[in-house]
């Protein structure tokens, strides 16, 4: 596309932007406005795309971190040819729109992710350069190439504020990420002030310091935008790629361009002036000229063929290496479709009956079996895989020189490390894990709301679960942070008791594929539960809650139980005597999804005397317990001494549950 017509699509996708925001009085014009020139050159002409096959493999990646500029990616898949038309447009905002209000991945075709919280751009393009650059080592073969994409990312002064985005740039030098392009939109504006008020940096220093290639241009030029366009992707020098387009926010419209009013749709209401300037004739809107439609159908024609010829080489490598290919069709089938909780069953074989080890010991047993049945499952750790125990054996670390490997090491960045792999769950090739202490997982909390909100299937593994971590003290013992997971929607939070349930946990987390899962393991040893039948202790994990001790005689009482405490009901039951029956409950999310015939067959309303035991707070348990029922809990924090004495001091022993059960007795 010529630079003429470049420009003439630059202005009128800034129309599309305006008229949209000021039909629903809401939205944000500045980057749309500022940016439209990088938009008509990546859009209308250098992006490797085909709006035909959105989930083309090859396709180059375009997540738009500043998500509150999203009428700037709903204008140009409109005008690229997605599946967007120009009601869609109109719809922006609307309840029901697939333009709504910031990109929410599954919703919009050409959408690669949700972007909302400013920064979780950047780290989800951090993780697809990563997905990128694995999927290249590993299926890439001589004269088949078919992974060569790059990952583009916009983003402004916000995202680059927030400590996500410099945990994730840092790691994306060290590991080398020269297919990963930053553009920096530098309009010298935040929303409440000039960007001089809170930021003195020089950009170019900083992340050349940190390792990464840069350019500076003028982000209206469009052969400047084009040439540092075309050198970012052609460089192979081992560095990530920032190219600084100095910009005006709001551009066009006179008394907003500039100032942080631009942040708002304020400038909506001088629409007719600011056509006048783009060019778009009086009166019209939603306005795209015959030679701009015309200009983008043949890009899009052209894009078919460049698919085409891609795809007939993509076949060939199907052919000529039929275990890669069946091996890429089941890392993409687990991310869609989740692994069959059977095969992952047969993959973990049952612990012998004198196994005794910490569940994260368990679980170290059972990732390791889990990725030997599936390749293209990885790992990744916030520097704690001595401690977590998610480390692959003979997997390789990935770096630079190693990308094949399926061990990712972050570094004490664990917000980072959760919005990368959302980032590589989006990408759809691989499945992925992230490690580090429960306690620490507030560090990653708003990842992994995206993530539960997105339906992306990542497994965090959280180990040293409660005050049983003993020493350390109250600062790295969890007494709610299970709890604050608990109420995350669509997040799965599954706390096992025994290695056998940390089996079942790990199944269950790879049969999800339409959102994440929390393995919530324990630093201490606990026993191997071998009075309850393996295939019970995993099946009732797959349904969140089953009864770990049938009652003999009459059912007087339930004592519900998750995790390590599940030892200490099953004592308790053992020590009062007839009618009293446990149940595990090692996650909330899965019991509460099941038939009302089932929770009633586990949790009778005839029998509301029931005890929970859990050690951390314990508010959520009464949903379960109603009136009548008593909580054996910690709703304090602990203090620093060996873990057997806070547990004993806190009240999480065996006399403390058969006292709870007597008192719902005597009611």
């Amino acid at each position: 596309m010529n630079l003429d017509l470049l420009q003439k699509a630059a202005n009128q996708a800034r129309g599309l932007a305006m008229d949209a925001v000021h039909d629903c009085a809401s939205g944000h014009l500045g980057l749309p406005l500022g940016c439209a020139e990088i938009g008509a050159v990546l859009f209308g002409d250098l992006l490797n795309i085909c709006p035909s096959q959105p989930r083309w493999l090859n396709r180059d990646r375009f997540i738009l971190s500043a998500g509150h500029g999203s009428m700037f990616l709903y204008g140009w898949l409109h005008l690229s040819g997605f599946n967007i038309g120009i009601e869609d447009i109109k719809n922006f905002r609307h309840k029901g729109s697939i333009t709504p209000g910031h990109p929410e991945f599954r919703d919009t075709e050409g959408v690669e992710c949700t972007t909302g919280p400013l920064g979780q751009g950047i780290a989800n393009a951090v993780g697809f350069a990563l997905s990128a650059r694995r999927a290249a080592a590993r299926f890439n073969r001589p004269g088949m190439d078919i992974f060569t994409q790059h990952v583009f990312c916009l983003t402004g002064d916000g995202c680059l504020q927030e400590g996500v985005a410099r945990e994730s740039l840092a790691l994306a030098a060290v590991l080398k990420l020269d297919n990963l392009i930053l553009i920096y939109d530098s309009n010298d504006i935040t929303l409440d002030a000039p960007a001089e008020r809170t930021q003195l940096t020089d950009p170019r220093a900083v992340y050349e310091a940190l390792g990464w290639d840069v350019r500076q241009i003028d982000g209206h030029d469009i052969r400047a935008i084009a040439a540092a366009v075309e050198a970012a992707k052609n460089a192979k020098n081992g560095k990530p790629q920032l190219i600084i387009a100095k910009t005006v926010i709001g551009k066009g419209i006179p008394g907003i361009e500039g100032t942080t009013k631009g942040h708002g749709e304020g400038g909506a209401k001088l629409q007719e002036e600011a056509h006048a300037n783009w060019g778009i004739p009086a009166g019209e809107r939603y306005y795209v000229s015959e030679d701009v439609r015309a200009a983008f159908s043949d890009l899009k024609a052209q894009r078919e063929k460049d698919f085409n010829a891609w795809n007939a080489m993509y076949e060939q490598w199907r052919r000529t290496y039929p275990e890669l290919a069946e091996e890429l069709d089941a890392g993409i089938n687990a991310c869609s479709c989740g692994v069959n909780p059977a095969d992952s069953d047969k993959a973990i074989p049952p612990f012998p009956q004198d196994y005794s080890d910490a569940t994260r010991s368990a679980g170290a047993v059972a990732i390791n079996a889990i990725a030997k049945a599936n390749p293209c499952f990885l790992t990744t750790s916030a520097d704690l895989y001595s401690s977590n125990k998610n480390y692959l054996s003979g997997a390789g670390d990935f770096s630079a020189e190693t990308p094949e490997g399926r061990n990712f090491w972050f570094g004490i960045r664990e917000h980072a490390m959760a919005a990368i792999c959302n980032g590589i769950a989006y990408d759809g090739l691989f499945r992925v894990s992230a490690a580090t202490f429960c306690v620490f997982v507030d560090y990653m909390r708003a990842s992994i709301r995206v993530a539960a909100l997105s339906g992306l299937p990542v497994t965090y593994i959280l180990t040293h679960d409660s005050v049983a971590v003993g020493e350390d003290g109250p600062t790295h013992q969890p007494v709610e942070t299970i709890s604050g997971l608990r109420v995350i929607p669509n997040l799965d939070v599954i706390r096992p008791a025994d290695p056998e349930e940390t089996a079942g946990a790990w199944i269950a987390a790879m049969q999800r594929a339409d959102g994440p899962t929390a393995l919530i393991l324990t630093r201490q040893k606990v026993a191997t539960l071998n009075g309850i039948p393996v295939e019970t202790r995993r099946e009732g994990v797959l349904k969140g809650a089953y009864i770990a001790r049938k009652e003999q005689g009459t059912l007087k009482a339930i004592i519900l139980a998750s995790g390590s405490e599940l030892e200490l009901a099953l004592k308790a039951a053992e020590k009062i005597g007839e009618g009293i029956r446990v149940v595990s409950i090692p996650s909330f999310f899965r019991f509460d999804a099941q038939p009302s015939e089932y929770r009633e067959s586990v949790l009778p309303s005839s029998c509301m005397r029931r005890v929970s035991v859990e050690a951390g707070v314990t508010d959520l348990w009464w949903k379960y317990l109603g009136c009548q029922g008593e909580a054996v809990g910690i709703n304090r924090f602990g203090f620093s001494a060996p873990g057997t004495q806070v547990l004993e001091e806190l009240g999480m022993n065996v006399d403390n549950v058969v006292a709870a059960v007597h008192k719902v007795l005597a009611k």
